[in-house]
């Protein structure tokens, strides 16, 4: 993932390092584990770089929990772009068992835990395509991201060394 941070850390040279992490933390895939690794290779403090990675992951999933389902439906009836829309919905849903069996707490979970595929945009994306309201999901994403803001600023920053150290 380092790679790939750097790459956009590269590709939006010029930009201050609080917006780059800022805008990373937004981008699908990297999102605020990419945010805060980007923060911590452009010296951004960790007390500026927290706040300002959350807001970059959280700002899109309103958008994705409300519209998400609406633009697929549209989406799909194009033949062209109806492969591309049901394979995106197939991946979201190969991993929504986690999701199912305890909403909140797995929802949280599955945005929080950072592996490959998790994160808030699959997560609110999983949870708009199960029918999981507005008012029940957001809290859970807010929840795992905090989790993922947690675990990510130990690893990124080396906070382990300095507790355990």
């Amino acid at each position: 993932m380092e790679n790939i941070v750097q790459w956009f850390i590269d590709a939006l040279n010029g930009i201050s390092g609080e917006w780059t992490a800022f805008i990373i933390s937004m981008i699908p895939v990297l999102e605020l584990r990419g945010g805060l690794i980007a923060a911590k290779l452009m010296n951004v403090d960790i007390l500026t770089a927290v706040p300002l990675c959350i807001l970059g992951n959280l700002l899109p999933v309103p958008f994705i929990l409300w519209f998400v389902t609406p633009l697929f439906t549209w989406l799909k009836k194009s033949k062209l772009l109806r492969p591309m829309v049901e394979k995106l919905e197939k991946r979201a849903m190969s991993k929504s068992a986690q999701i199912e069996k305890g909403y909140f707490w797995g929802l949280a979970l599955f945005v929080g835990i950072p592996l490959p595929g998790t994160g808030a945009w699959t997560g609110a994306l999983i949870a708009s395509m199960l029918g999981i309201k507005f008012k029940k999901a957001f809290p859970a994403i807010i929840v795992g991201i905090i989790i993922a803001t947690i675990i990510m600023s130990i690893v990124s920053y080396g906070l382990l060394g300095a507790i355990f150290g």
